[in-house]
């Protein structure tokens, strides 16, 4: 028909061209088309048995069947090519009853596809369905067919049954997440992605997951009693979800928002996850990067440390530890490298700011001052021949300072290792003053007066609670080198002069704080293993007392001390311990247990760090109130939270109660006008 059309179209060329355009006729070509769609196959017989044939043949290849694509191909086209003077065969006659026929098709089929398959499997199905009525519009469809079929698709195998897919039990999204399986999540995602709602799903059953997981490593009884077991389970954690949101979920945004709100949620039930990572840090600046041999991997473990902190909202508290850890760290000379310290502390600068690292800079450079001061003041003594040869610790600039005191008894003299620290760099209350050996004091003394003679203006605090000593002791028998705290110094070097010395003795002699006495002292007579003294037995009495020293103790050197090593480190036993007439535990080093720093096992906030919050929220309000001149309370609420929101989140009673002082302290007024109005008084 349409050989014969053209024939009679070139024929009549010259009226289609003349006439047909001048009297709006139509043309001779389309009039054919037109009269072999009404009288062929337009006719009632033709055109159901027509459709009725393709939908056989399409139906026949779905269930796996060859059928004649290029016949219906041709078909098709001559469909579409009927579509003259603005009708739409292909779609009136044809696309039309395909959709309703595929829609009834893949109804049926996904329903009871999803009724005995597991989620994965149905995956599978749908994926390759839509991908088989791409290629059949592809091979012999119109094009306009194609966005009407796949549509069509996402409705029937994604929408209609995405709830249950994604909550179906022990194979669903969460058995997915529990059990690995990043492939089968990847292919909900490519699935979900063609009807991105359904993806929201998804994100709130991965943040369930996430939550449920961070709980169980929360309340882990195993885990709570070791911090570093607990934040290496919540790197793993962030490890897995972080392989799903890549691998599975082609890093989408969202996807990372969601990660980061799940995590930020239960990290932030207490202030515990801000203590344990600094006391995680502190273990693997101890130990755990001896085992690293690259640069490299010093790095990305550090780079975990500080996706974590970027999960904590109060990151004051663990400002507040760190400042502890490090301080200990770098007294005690514990740091395994200096490097990885200084590189730590340019990520959390570049996190929060310099204001938030300033302070620990500051300490950096009090220990590298000390080193050259110290070399200084040995140079001093050049050529001088002295007993004893001082190398001490102080405190330089205003009032206070910390002493590192690594005091090794040799036949040549004292060596005294001096730390003059800042005070306000270094975090803790200055300590009390201790009575120390003559030997010491005379040492102290004299590099005092060197110190002061190079720094006018400036007041020197001896810090004994924060320094060590190494003494060289002879016990009974066998000789060693006593690793013990400045504190247990002054206890043991008593014993020189003294066989017994009773509890009221040590406190008179030593002028030692009584709590700290107490637990210096229980040190070294408690721990079976640096059993150095012994306190008098007075039978079933004294065990009902318990291990703390009481008024009628004393205490003598136990001579049948005995130990394989020449070096030995008498650890600490935490604060109050022995209650109840248990021995106690074995401390880490100072102001790095889990219940150190003032809080009620990690669930607080310390009472230095709610102290500094008052300044910080009262610096700022008046910041802020200085540049505004006058803000109504919502708005003044709104812009200090916005400011404090890189170091912690203030709650707004907070924010009220310091609007109220400063208000009492003449920095604000009310405004007449309007009571929730504040103005600025310069």
């Amino acid at each position: 028909h349409k050989t014969t059309m053209v024939m009679i179209r070139d024929i009549l060329m010259y009226m289609d061209r003349n006439f047909v355009s001048q009297y709006k006729k139509v043309p001779v070509y389309e009039m054919g088309l037109i009269i072999f769609r009404e009288n062929v196959s337009g006719h009632a017989r033709v055109k159901t048995r027509l459709l009725t044939l393709m939908l056989d043949n399409i139906s026949a290849e779905r269930r796996g069947e060859q059928v004649d694509r290029i016949l219906l191909k041709h078909t098709v086209n001559m469909l579409v090519e009927l579509g003259v003077q603005g009708r739409s065969i292909y779609r009136e006659c044809f696309e039309d009853q395909f959709l309703d026929h595929t829609r009834k098709f893949y109804q049926d089929e996904s329903v009871q596809y999803i009724s005995q398959n597991a989620c994965s499997d149905y995956l599978r199905k749908a994926e390759h369905r839509i991908k088989e009525e791409k290629a059949r519009v592809e091979n012999y469809l119109h094009e306009s067919t194609m966005e009407k079929i796949q549509g069509l698709c996402d409705e029937e195998w994604i929408l209609a049954h995405c709830k249950t897919l994604i909550h179906m039990e022990n194979s669903g999204c969460s058995w997915m997440f529990l059990h690995d399986k990043v492939q089968d999540l990847e292919r909900m995602y490519r699935l979900f992605s063609r009807a991105p709602p359904t993806l929201k799903e998804v994100q709130k059953v991965m943040i369930d997951c996430i939550c449920e997981s961070g709980r169980d490593i929360l309340n882990d009884p195993e885990k709570v009693k070791d911090p570093v077991s607990y934040i290496q389970g919540i790197l793993a954690l962030k490890q897995k979800y972080d392989q799903f949101v890549k691998e599975s979920f082609k890093e989408s945004k969202d996807f990372q928002l969601a990660l980061k709100q799940a995590f930020e949620s239960f990290l932030n039930r207490d202030t515990r996850t801000a203590q344990y990572l600094s006391l995680f840090v502190d273990d693997m600046f101890r130990r755990g990067l001896k085992g690293m041999s690259s640069d490299v991997e010093i790095d990305a473990s550090l780079e975990q440390v500080v996706t974590v902190f970027r999960f904590l909202q109060d990151k004051d508290i663990f400002e507040s530890y760190y400042k502890q850890h490090l301080s200990r760290r770098l007294l005690t000379g514990r740091s395994s490298s200096d490097e990885a310290e200084k590189s730590m502390i340019s990520k959390l600068k570049s996190e929060c700011g310099h204001q938030y690292t300033s302070k620990l800079e500051g300490m950096f450079q009090d220990m590298k001052l000390s080193e050259d001061l110290m070399k200084q003041y040995k140079g001093s003594f050049h050529g001088v021949p002295q007993r004893a040869r001082p190398s001490a610790a102080g405190a330089s600039s205003s009032a206070g300072a910390a002493a590192d005191d690594a005091v090794a008894a040799a036949a040549a003299g004292i060596e005294l290792k001096v730390s003059v620290l800042t005070s306000g760099f270094w975090p803790g209350p200055p300590g009390q003053a201790c009575e120390l050996p003559p030997e010491i004091l005379d040492c102290c003394m004299r590099f005092e007066t060197f110190y002061l003679a190079k720094h006018t203006g400036r007041r020197l605090t001896w810090q004994p609670n924060h320094g060590s000593a190494d003494i060289k002791a002879t016990i009974g028998k066998s000789k060693h080198e006593l690793n013990v705290t400045t504190y247990q110094m002054c206890i043991l070097m008593l014993f020189n002069n003294h066989q017994s010395l009773s509890w009221q003795d040590l406190q008179v002699r030593t002028k030692i704080p009584v709590e700290d006495l107490k637990r210096h002292l229980m040190s070294l007579y408690v721990n079976p293993k640096a059993k150095i003294l012994m306190k008098s037995d007075r039978g079933a009495a004294d065990k009902a007392q318990g291990k703390e020293p009481v008024d009628d103790d004393s205490f003598q050197v136990n001579t049948a001390f005995e130990c394989k090593l020449f070096r030995v480190k008498v650890p600490l036993v935490l604060g109050r311990a022995g209650e109840g007439g248990g021995v106690p535990r074995v401390e880490l080093p100072e102001g790095c247990g889990p219940g150190s720093g003032g809080t009620a096992a990690g669930s607080d906030v310390p009472a230095s760090v709610e102290e500094d919050r008052k300044h910080l929220v009262e610096a700022v309000i008046v910041r802020v109130m200085k540049s505004r001149k006058t803000l109504d309370h919502n708005q003044l609420v709104m812009e200090v939270t916005r400011h404090l929101t890189s170091r912690f989140q203030p709650s707004p009673t907070l924010i009220k109660q310091r609007i109220e002082k400063l208000i009492e302290r003449e920095y604000l007024e009310r405004s007449q006008a309007d009571r929730r109005i504040y103005n600025y008084l310069a």
